[in-house]
């Protein structure tokens, strides 16, 4: 059994979160498998089974997680290219990674969060406002910064193209060169412009998929999604899903 959901975030941190979530896997017999794919954010996650946190960085290709105990998770998700806010490293660095928190924010701070979170029983609520107010001092400690703006305005025109701009157009739209445009998302985005770009076309092919269960058009849906063709189509999927796009259709929860 796997019991996720989510829950909109406080609205001081609702420029930079997409929302706080919940995870309770208790395997029943067989271990508790899970296909976590790029979705263009990080993540920091709490766990009762390690309790200090951890981050997950942006992912290029997909993640698959096994658990055979129970584990009851907290977590928060960061829009694309908001956690910068929170976190005091190059986000590149983050890439397909899960560092400790404690590694990123200083020692004391993450230990006293998960005393908040762990120390006694609480209800769920109770467990994201904790979150919510560690996350809400961090950010009234920081100034922000004309590069925060700037990395929000370039993964937004991303999003709102399906990731098909033109990575020198992008560029120009936003008043900068490719060689800033590329330090920027290495520093506040953590993948590079091209492979967040790859990870909206993914994203837009697979929720077009939502729902379908055959007769798909395959050549249609990649013209439909910015793939040169179906080839194109299915190349992504093995990169960024483990599997083809149809094999993925059958197999996706």
């Amino acid at each position: 059994m796997h019991l996720y959901r989510e829950f909109p975030p406080h609205p001081a941190l609702a420029g930079h979160v997409a929302c706080l979530w919940t995870s309770h896997a208790v395997p029943d017999g067989a271990p508790v498998r899970t296909r976590v794919l790029p979705d263009n954010c990080i993540d920091i996650l709490w766990q009762d089974a390690s309790p200090l946190g951890k981050v997950a960085g942006m992912m290029s290709r997909p993640h698959h997680v096994e658990m055979r105990d129970p584990v009851l998770t907290v977590a928060v998700r960061f829009l694309p290219g908001a956690a910068r806010a929170f976190v005091d490293v190059p986000l590149s660095e983050l890439q397909d990674g899960h560092p400790a928190l404690a590694d990123l924010w200083p020692r004391a701070e993450a230990e006293a969060l998960a005393a908040g979170l762990w120390e006694r029983e609480r209800a769920t609520a109770q467990r994201l406002a904790v979150i919510e107010q560690a996350l809400l001092a961090r950010l009234r400690t920081r100034e922000p910064a004309r590069a925060d703006a700037l990395a929000r305005a370039a993964v937004l025109r991303l999003e709102a193209s399906g990731g098909t701009v033109r990575i020198d157009t992008l560029a120009d739209g936003l008043g900068v060169t490719r060689q800033h445009l590329a330090t920027l998302f290495r520093e506040r985005v953590g993948l590079n412009a091209k492979t967040f770009a790859m990870v909206c076309r993914f994203r837009r092919a697979h929720a077009a998929m939502r729902g379908r269960d055959a007769g798909v058009d395959w050549a249609r849906l990649a013209g439909d999604c910015g793939y040169y063709d179906q080839s194109h189509l299915i190349h992504a999927f093995r990169q960024f899903a483990d599997a083809t796009p149809e094999s993925f259709l059958h197999t996706a929860p």
